[in-house]
């Protein structure tokens, strides 16, 4: 069987501090009001996995955005609020990012996008970082209503790409990922693409670490 790599979309594949660049022409500490809306974000999808209390993604980054402001101090129209939304959908992706999954693809590796975004907006990011045709398909959690890391996405994501835990990778930037990845039966790459980057210390560790998809394509292939 052909391996399977489920990719994650924010922060692996796309450049998430594309965003800064956006920021920067509205507050004076863009760098720390981006963190804070990238983390409140990704706690908010957690809390609402928890709680059964599903909205998606879009919802959990619109209302991480009015905590953002609250806590910075920082005051949006609407109108600057949606620009900034705006950009999540035509964020860049990272320099090596096209490079390292057209060898993937070329290797005869079957590569998914994976997301906790929608579908529709996974589809026009991907695309307008030109690496949509990249992959077999898109396969977004929004389709059972909660959030990575509960197991269910995970086998939500197999059933999907009609793929096995054996054969399939989760291939991601984000520690919390390939936990969850890892516990549901998957393998996993972590993508550290920053030497401060921490992996939690919780005894389950990475198949395979590597600092971007070129390397990725290389260690994988081994």
């Amino acid at each position: 069987m052909k391996i399977t790599l489920a990719f994650d979309v924010y922060g692996t594949l796309i450049d998430t501090n594309g965003v800064v660049a956006a920021l920067q022409k509205l507050i004076n500490d863009a760098e720390k009001f981006s963190q804070t809306w990238r983390d409140k974000q990704l706690e908010y999808s957690f809390r609402r996995g928890l709680m059964q209390n599903y909205e998606n993604f879009a919802v959990c980054t619109g209302q991480a955005l009015d905590y953002t402001c609250a806590f910075h101090k920082v005051t949006l129209s609407d109108k600057q609020k949606a620009e900034l939304l705006a950009i999540y959908r035509v964020l860049p992706a990272f320099s090596e990012v096209q490079e390292g999954l057209t060898k993937l693809k070329a290797a005869g590796f079957r590569l998914y996008a994976f997301s906790n975004g929608k579908a529709d907006a996974l589809e026009m990011l991907l695309s307008n970082a030109g690496i949509r045709d990249l992959f077999l398909g898109v396969v977004s959690v929004d389709d059972i209503k909660t959030f990575k890391p509960s197991p269910g996405t995970y086998c939500h994501f197999l059933r999907k790409a009609g793929a096995t835990g054996c054969s399939a990778w989760l291939i991601s930037s984000n520690p919390f990922d390939v936990i969850g990845a890892i516990s549901a039966g998957m393998k996993s790459a972590w993508v550290r693409r920053s030497p401060e980057a921490i992996f939690d210390p919780w005894g389950i560790d990475p198949t395979i670490t590597v600092s971007n998809l070129l390397e990725l394509a290389a260690r994988i292939s081994e």
